[in-house]
């Protein structure tokens, strides 16, 4: 049988693994951080409507630049941001994926290099693979934050074209400051300059404002969204970014043509007509997330304060362990390679007390 090191891929993807996590059939799944929470009914219908009138017009192709959803989206950010953004200044792709891919296409690729800080998001290395551009692993304190000294002597150093900030950071939750991210920004503009890229997936769930307000002045600077998280859309496939109108020019560059569906566009416009109550879930998913820091600290667990709609806790001798433990009392968490650390998802009161319940039994089994 053909392996895949048998066929003539490009040497910096060998021996690499694709992204994913386990899916498996279990009572309680709180390993992909998804909103736990169906659409509401009324939204329901509203895409069905949405996508009716679509329907009617798939012989044709869908608007290329995705006008309407891009003016609805810059309204989305300028009221919940703390920033007035144009549609110009936003662009929408199949998930904050795509709008990462086509960024690295667009200021990474052969001979460029991207550096973040780990760990993070692993998706900004696979990407970075992907498209061509080095990807620099970058260092963090022991708290897991961005250890600000020695990512500007790295920046300094190696002169990445693309840094990427994520906040809150994927998997250990932590936020990061306004003042950092200005910090390492002006690292990146006297070493390049270069494109800083602050990834904000789970922004809405964050107790920091938004640091939208810091694309203000900076052309060079990006903040990226999706609506998989707080719209509970992770199967629509929508992410966004705001940046001064020349990014979103540029990006266009790369983009394939059409690259967004007429059913995308209408289920993302359906959603953004909903955005107050779909908010609302967030607001109960942030005191679900409150309730298992508390409970994980009380129970004997180290967390990290979370500022997203999951919490890293953890310290384990072998954490891949724990996670089967975990698995066996019937809930799936996620082990992300962090030594020690295991995520969870934040579910509804019923799944975060089975995981909570599950914590508890494998603690008091083992006498940790």
């Amino acid at each position: 049988m053909t392996r895949i090191d048998d066929l003539p891929i490009r040497d910096e993807l060998r021996g690499k693994s694709p992204y994913g996590a386990p899916q498996l059939d279990v009572p309680v799944r709180l390993n992909t951080n998804e909103n736990p929470y169906p659409l509401p009914e009324p939204l329901v219908q509203r895409i069905a409507e949405r996508v009716t009138e679509a329907a009617r017009d798939l012989n044709r192709y869908p608007d290329r630049d995705a006008v309407e959803l891009r003016t609805e989206l810059a309204r989305y950010l300028s009221r919940t941001g703390g920033h007035e953004v144009t549609k110009d200044q936003v662009w929408a792709a199949n998930g904050s994926n795509e709008v990462i891919q086509q960024l690295l296409q667009t200021f990474g690729g052969p001979g460029r290099s991207a550096i973040g800080f780990e760990p993070s998001y692993s998706m900004h290395g696979l990407i970075s693979r992907g498209t061509g551009t080095e990807w620099i692993s970058g260092p963090r304190n022991d708290d897991f934050t961005i250890d600000v000294e020695a990512a500007k002597k790295a920046i300094a150093e190696r002169k990445p074209d693309v840094v990427f900030i994520c906040s809150p950071n994927n998997p250990t939750g932590t936020a990061v400051a306004a003042e950092t991210v200005l910090a390492l920004y002006e690292a990146a503009q006297a070493a390049k300059p270069s494109l800083v890229v602050i990834d904000e997936a789970y922004g809405e769930f964050s107790h920091r404002p938004s640091l939208l307000p810091l694309i203000e002045g900076r052309p060079n600077l990006v903040v990226s969204r999706t609506m998989s998280k707080a719209f509970g859309a992770a199967g629509l496939r929508l992410g966004y970014l705001a940046a001064d109108p020349a990014v979103v020019d540029a990006v266009q560059l790369v983009r394939l043509p059409y690259h967004l569906s007429s059913v995308t566009q209408a289920t993302a416009l359906a959603a953004l007509e909903h955005t107050e109550t779909l908010l609302k879930y967030v607001e109960q998913l942030k005191t679900e997330r409150d309730r298992i820091v508390d409970e994980l600290r009380a129970i004997g667990c180290e967390v990290v304060d979370s500022d997203a709609n999951f919490v890293q806790f953890g310290r384990f001798d072998d954490q891949h362990a724990a996670w089967q433990a975990i698995l066996d009392q019937g809930v799936l968490v996620r082990d992300n390679g962090v030594p020690g650390w295991l995520r969870v998802s934040a579910g509804t009161p019923a799944e975060n007390d089975a995981f909570l319940d599950a914590v508890r039994a494998i603690m008091k089994e083992t006498g940790a």
